[in-house]
């Protein structure tokens, strides 16, 4: 991974992913924010249903696109954060950062959360 591509994964927070449609296998993309914790990347969304998030679940393999300062399509992987404790310790990061954690427990018990790695 080249120094821009590093810089911008810590720095930047708009991202386009695509995922393959669980059902219909077509190519999806959308805008979202990523988080770096501690050069830990992750995607969560506010609580409720997401499209995006199972389709990761389907097929974990991605596109990660970084577009804002810089421009790179990297191929990544996305592993669903289920244990309890685990998502405690990064949605309390994450949703504090948001200005959100008065409703922490509806995160926990509601939100999506995936950890993206690099190939």
């Amino acid at each position: 991974m080249t120094d821009d591509i590093i810089a911008a994964l810590e720095s930047d927070r708009t991202v386009d992913i695509t995922t393959t449609g669980r059902r219909t296998g077509q190519a999806r993309r959308l805008e979202m924010w990523f988080h770096n914790l501690n050069g830990r990347i992750f995607i969560t969304g506010l609580p409720g249903r997401r499209s995006w998030y199972a389709n990761l679940i389907a097929n974990p393999s991605f596109t990660f696109h970084l577009k804002q300062s810089v421009r790179a399509d990297l191929d990544a992987t996305a592993r669903a954060v289920t244990d309890e404790g685990e998502r405690r310790d990064v949605l309390g990061v994450l949703v504090g950062r948001l200005g959100h954690l008065d409703n922490l427990e509806q995160w926990l018990a509601d939100s999506p959360l995936v950890e993206v790695t690099f190939a």
